[in-house]
C-alpha cells in the first residue's frame, strides 16, 4: 500500500502546479473555463482530483494560461525530483 500513498503524493503536486499555472497566468477559475469552453466547475475539479484530463486537454489548459505542455512536463519533474 505504500506505493498507493506516493501516487498519491505526486498527484497532488501535479495538482497544485495546475492551481499554480493558473494563478501565475492571471486567471480565475471562471475566466480558464470561459476559455477551455467549459462550466466553471471543470476547472474546480480539475485542481481538486474530482477529475481527471487526458493529455489533449492537460495540453488545453497549459494553452490557456499561455504555457506550453512540455514546459509544464518539465516543471512537474523538477517538482517530483525526477
Amino acid at each position: 500500500m505504500s506505493g498507493k500513498s506516493i501516487h498519491k503524493a505526486e498527484y497532488a503536486i501535479l495538482l497544485q502546479q495546475l492551481r499554480d499555472l493558473r494563478l501565475q497566468a492571471g486567471l480565475t477559475q471562471a475566466e480558464l473555463s470561459a476559455t477551455l469552453g467549459r462550466p466553471q466547475s471543470y476547472v474546480s475539479d480539475v485542481e481538486r482530483g474530482e477529475r481527471r484530463m487526458d493529455l489533449l486537454q492537460l495540453r488545453d489548459f497549459c494553452t490557456a494560461c499561455d504555457a506550453s505542455l512540455a514546459n509544464f512536463v518539465a516543471d512537474l519533474e523538477r517538482r517530483l525530483g525526477s
